[in-house]
């Protein structure tokens, strides 16, 4: 039986694959503002707003558990977004995702305290936090989806790392955010001040839906609709064509627990009696190792279009175990300067190796028919277990919250599978755009796709 022969590949509008670049930066800055303003404040203020201020050591830990259960909700939000985007198109659920998390997090500055309404408070907390999930589930898979689709085919990597550069601007803007209003008054700070990051969301669903509303739909889906017709279930054709891949991007995306335990964990651990750092210093780490990302990621992201995504992606797998041993070595010293400056090493230059490589290394395992499905449902079923890291580490740590060795070695197990889901899978960036995930033994597929 003959292989069909591709449809050739789709002129994208002039200047369309920057605005898509664009548009997922700026989205991906707004909405990860949000669901980093939760993380800061999971840290620092909710286990003394939502939880029983009296145990300090079991509200912490339950405060972060609540971070973790917005990754445990977006396996489910994969499962529907990438359905949908894959059916009706990526910009739709941009759109979607942005506006949901907005809401979300306003309505999180919006929650009764504990000592208001007693249990009902955290109960409400989990509920807007789920919501936050979902949202989350289907912003990188979408916004990947787009700018990769509409880029040049030798410069995948660096259009689609403006998704995760956009990440980790809205990191910065949160940590910046949350800087003065950690100098408030202790009062004042657990009293009105908290809530003040979550209100500005509306902003952020504002402007971000101006910007997503104006952005063209990508020429693979078009051609994938016009030809062939988009899967009436995604799902089966990604179970049977893809498992492996799948397979090697919810392992690949356990790197995310870097992300979380430098972000949650080392902050709680660092402003902990066990080691007393002031909470604007420690923010001040993060914004600056965030700084330094945002120049990192389009850096690795370009050196992944000439010399591949694997060897790039590996030297951020491979080294962040290393990294943020060192990292978590130097708060526990006490030594500020040594902290900045594994912190920023660690989280601004050596994460940010495979941070800003994998939207174009997961993307380019897929096909068009299910690459929002694939991305979505492998990221987020790994971003799941890296949520859940920090609670994991509250945990490993001891009653006084201080084995920062065993942290260290936790983070360093779980950027194994990583390693080996990269060393596994097929180099791609030379791959032309229109036959990325096609392989023989595709013929079936047909029978899971309608026409346009």
């Amino acid at each position: 039986m003959s292989v069909p022969t591709p449809a050739p590949a789709a002129e994208a509008p002039p200047g369309q694959p920057r605005k898509a670049a664009t548009a997922a930066w700026i989205g991906s800055a707004l909405e990860y503002y949000d669901f980093f303003i939760y993380g800061s404040a999971a840290a620092l203020i909710f286990p003394k707003v939502f939880f029983d201020a009296s145990d300090p050591a079991t509200a912490t830990l339950l405060s972060l558990a609540t971070f973790g259960v917005a990754y445990a909700a977006r396996p489910i939000g994969a499962l529907f977004l990438g359905h949908v985007g894959d059916r009706l198109g990526r910009k739709k659920i941009m759109v979607f995702t942005l506006i949901l998390m907005g809401l979300s997090t306003f309505l999180i500055g919006c929650l009764p305290t504990r000592a208001q309404v007693g249990t009902l408070a955290p109960v409400l907390l989990v509920l807007c936090r789920v919501l936050q999930g979902i949202s989350a589930a289907g912003e990188q898979a979408s916004a990947g989806s787009m700018s990769l689709e509409h880029a040049p085919p030798d410069r995948r990597g660096f259009f689609t790392s403006f998704t995760l550069s956009g990440t980790q601007g809205g990191q910065l803007i949160a940590t910046l955010v949350f800087i003065p209003i950690a100098q408030l008054p202790e009062d004042q700070l657990l009293s009105w001040g908290w809530r003040v990051p979550f209100w500005l969301s509306v902003a952020v669903a504002v402007v971000g839906y101006v910007i997503r509303r104006r952005l063209q739909e990508t020429p693979a889906f078009a051609r994938q609709a016009a030809t062939e017709g988009v899967a009436r279930l995604p799902l089966a054709v990604l179970m049977r064509e893809h498992w492996a891949d799948v397979l090697r991007v919810i392992a690949g995306a356990l790197i995310a627990s870097v992300s979380t335990i430098f972000t949650v964990w080392a902050l709680a651990y660092a402003t902990s009696d066990a080691v007393g750092m002031s909470r604007t210093s420690m923010l001040w780490v993060g914004a600056l190792a965030n700084l330094v990302a945002l120049a990192a990621i389009p850096l690795w992201a370009t050196l992944s279009d000439r010399i591949g995504r694997r060897p790039v992606y590996l030297i951020g797998a491979v080294g962040s175990a290393a990294a943020m041993a060192g990292y978590l070595w130097a708060i526990s010293t006490g030594s500020y300067p040594l902290t900045l400056t594994l912190g920023i090493i660690a989280f601004g230059l050596v994460y940010s190796a495979a941070n800003g490589v994998w939207p174009a290394f997961y993307g380019e395992m897929f096909a068009t028919r299910v690459r929002l499905s694939g991305m979505a449902i492998g990221t987020q079923i790994g971003f799941a277990v890296a949520g859940f890291a920090v609670t994991f580490a509250a945990e490993i740590a001891g009653p006084g919250g201080d084995d920062w060795q065993a942290v260290a070695l936790f983070t360093a197990a779980l950027c194994v599978p990583p390693t080996l889901a990269a060393l596994s899978a097929r180099e791609t960036h030379t791959v032309p755009t229109e036959l990325l995930g096609e392989r023989a033994g595709r013929s079936g597929s047909h029978r899971e796709t309608v026409s346009a």
